[in-house]
């Protein structure tokens, strides 16, 4: 029944995402289905690598009537703006698959993650959770990036159903799989660092409210112009 409402395309077109037009034909007629997945799932995870390259500590703001203190916990980076643009191409298996690459390879130590507050790329599970002195440690940005793998989901899963055709249907699925980040994000913040709910939302959302409208509305726009261009190709065809 739920998926029958999110449905917005025939039967024969379901499941069919961008990502599915990212590999050359000539290329995609010699290479298996598994083949094919196996390298869109690479090049969405080294895409959200490239999102978490460009990311920075939040200083100090102090403008007219806004006051926000440095930021110790999150950075601002690309990583968001990535996830939801490489999973709603690549659909829920294939996103999922992505970001679970992309956590693990952070895990297992590679500096994929975005800066720290030492200005470091992060790294390492402890990123995420540890245990210290017999007790789970949360890592401040560890609900973020756990965030990032149920934002994917929701966002492929839009995407397979073809929310990303229009522009209203984009901005609908990524607004919502953004919200699912924060879902898990703030809370686990606010555990880790020990945070009141007002210092969880000085730290952890409102300075990144303006940011994600933006890429919201980027990636947004991007979706539906990169099914216009396929439907444009197919009829040249």
């Amino acid at each position: 029944m739920l998926a029958t409402r999110l449905r917005r395309l025939p039967p024969f077109e379901h499941g069919v995402t961008l990502g599915d037009f990212f590999v050359p034909i000539r290329v995609g007629e010699r290479a298996s289905a598994w083949q094919r997945s196996f390298v869109l799932v690479v090049a969405g995870a080294l895409f959200m690598v490239a999102g978490a390259y460009v990311s920075f500590s939040i200083p100090q703001v102090q403008l007219p009537g806004i006051y926000l203190p440095a930021n110790p916990y999150v950075p601002f980076s690309l990583q968001t703006f990535a996830v939801l643009f490489a999973t709603a191409t690549l659909g829920f298996r294939r996103g999922l698959a992505a970001s679970l690459l992309y956590v693990g390879l952070g895990v297992v130590g590679l500096p994929v993650f975005a800066v720290d507050s030492t200005g470091a790329h992060a790294a390492g599970l402890d990123t995420i959770v540890s245990v210290s002195g017999g007790r789970i440690v949360l890592g401040a940005t560890g609900g973020y990036l756990v965030g990032f793998l149920l934002a994917g989901s929701i966002c492929g899963t839009l995407a397979e159903h073809g929310w990303d055709r229009t522009l209203r249907g984009s901005a609908a699925a990524l607004l919502v799989a953004n919200a699912a980040i924060y879902v898990i994000g703030l809370p686990w913040l606010a555990i880790s660092a020990g945070l009141t709910i007002g210092q969880t939302m000085t730290f952890g959302l409102f300075p990144f409210i303006p940011g994600d409208i933006l890429k919201v509305a980027v990636a947004a726009g991007l979706l539906p112009v990169g099914w216009w261009l396929v439907r444009r190709r197919s009829h040249d065809l």
